[in-house]
């Protein structure tokens, strides 16, 4: 089959080479680079597998920024443009997905259409309703950074929302792509699917939060937070999965689905999922008033992304606690390796890490790594397990 994918990031890539191994598959995006890094079969994210899987398989892959060379003749198209939370309307800007689909319906009407972005719960039914259209399908996805073509390797689950034929071909499509095969394979309404991935990422950063508030209270009482957390993690109903402290949860996913979903509650009663939305930023003020404390003249972020292995630093927590010492006139410096720039929000930005570690009487690390264990001493980190 062709296969058209709309968007180079995690998402899209990851989707687009899992496909690629036994369709063709043309890749879009409006940024000339990242096509020419996937014609060039370099990855657009950072991924390891991503990187090797490019260069060692035979892929029937190709990218454009032409929307004719890419959906013409397409039997499907994936959409996995950004859909960025915008705090004005409480919502998704779906803006570029309708851009997408408004291309498809002109171009090649006939193809099927597959949301891979994250939407608010209903829109496919307005989207289809509007096109006049019911090939119109969202199915989720469940994708970790630093691990997106790993994830559709060996995924969780498959989740299509539509109980077509179309839709149950697409989902053979996935399965037939997978290392992994014995996945459970659910087909939903559009809705249900969409309601399942805003819950599953709330779930998520619902247990983020859980186990940095049990880090803040181990903080506030001078108790072992990490024995509490090894006795907690020892009941098979919890688990010692997602229990490491960290300076909040961040990331593409996590900080906008929990606001989307918390808006999508504005009828219905709730008290969770706003307290899951509000812990994060009570995290970010806790961690930042330890950091004050100190008294520290100068304050070394190390890394602004959001773990080890991922190139994404939006909405990554340590910005939060940057920005709150900033305000009490404290003076930061970043060291990160993917800006490009000499100046991050008025903060210098050191490029030799050696120089970075001399110059910062305190350094912030989200997470700890093998680079700055010589700094341990005055490294100040939640990392107590030191996995993302």
């Amino acid at each position: 089959m062709k296969i058209a994918v709309a968007g180079l990031g995690y998402v899209g890539l990851s989707n687009a080479v899992l496909l690629a191994q036994h369709n063709n598959v043309v890749a879009i995006d409006i940024d000339q680079a990242r096509v020419d890094d996937v014609n060039r079969r370099r990855p657009t994210i950072e991924d390891d597998l991503m990187r090797s899987f490019l260069a060692e398989q035979t892929l029937d892959l190709s990218a454009t920024t032409d929307p004719r060379v890419a959906y013409e003749s397409a039997d499907y198209v994936i959409v996995a443009t950004p859909t960025n939370y915008d705090p004005r309307t409480n919502l998704f800007d779906t803006s570029s997905v309708r851009s997408v689909v408004t291309d498809v319906r002109q171009i090649c009407p006939d193809a099927t259409i597959i949301i891979k972005s994250t939407i608010p719960v209903g829109f496919t039914t307005d989207l289809r309703a509007d096109f006049g259209f019911d090939g119109i399908v969202f199915s989720p996805e469940f994708l970790r950074e630093g691990k997106a073509l790993e994830d559709n390797l060996y995924p969780s689950r498959i989740v299509v929302g539509a109980h077509s034929d179309a839709a149950k071909t697409f989902a053979k499509l996935l399965v037939d792509g997978a290392v992994d095969k014995d996945m459970p394979v659910l087909f939903t309404k559009s809705t249900e699917a969409e309601a399942i991935k805003l819950f599953s990422n709330t779930f998520l950063a619902m247990r983020v939060a859980y186990f940095n508030e049990l880090d803040s209270y181990a903080m506030a009482h001078g108790l072992d937070a990490r024995d509490v957390i090894d006795g907690v993690c020892l009941d098979p109903r919890i688990g010692s999965h997602y229990n490491n402290p960290s300076f909040g949860y961040g990331g593409y996913c996590l900080p906008k689905d929990t606001k989307q979903l918390l808006s999508n509650y504005e009828q219905v009663p709730q008290n969770l999922i706003a307290a899951i939305v509000q812990s994060n930023s009570t995290r970010k003020d806790f961690i930042a008033e330890q950091i004050i404390a100190k008294n520290p003249k100068v304050v070394g972020i190390y890394r602004l992304v959001m773990k080890a292995g991922s190139d994404n630093y939006r909405d990554s927590s340590i910005q939060g606690i940057m920005k709150r010492i900033k305000a009490k006139g404290i003076t930061c410096i970043v060291y990160e390796p993917v800006l490009d720039t000499k100046d991050f929000f008025r903060s210098h930005v050191e490029t030799d890490l050696e120089k970075f570690k001399s110059a910062a009487d305190l350094i912030l690390a989200n997470r700890m790594t093998d680079e700055i264990q010589d700094v341990a001493d005055k490294t100040y980190t939640r990392d107590l397990f030191e996995v993302n």
